[in-house]
């Protein structure tokens, strides 16, 4: 399993500064064949600077969850280090 990439990013409006959410379509490389599911995500700044992702998929993956939310706020927080994220 691998996450290849998450598109078509759109940033919803919140009023609280500290937390962003975002939508968009993630894009998996599972045993061969590439999946598309509706994602939304949301990275939470806590008082300590530390970074929160929470994540929600639309639709049920065939694949162990644990592994799969691991490996997507992984990329996730990678993407918003690079400045990957719209602002």
């Amino acid at each position: 399993m691998k996450v290849l990439q998450v598109k078509d990013i759109q940033r919803k409006d919140v009023p609280i500064y500290y937390r962003r959410l975002f939508s968009g379509i993630l894009v998996l490389e599972l045993v061969n064949k590439h999946v598309e599911r509706a994602i939304d995500f949301t990275i939470e700044t806590k008082p300590t600077g530390a970074r929160d992702i929470l994540v929600t998929l639309a639709e049920p993956v065939d694949y162990p969850l644990i592994p799969l939310m691991k490996e997507i706020k992984t990329f996730l927080y990678e993407l918003d280090n690079s400045g990957g994220l719209p602002i």
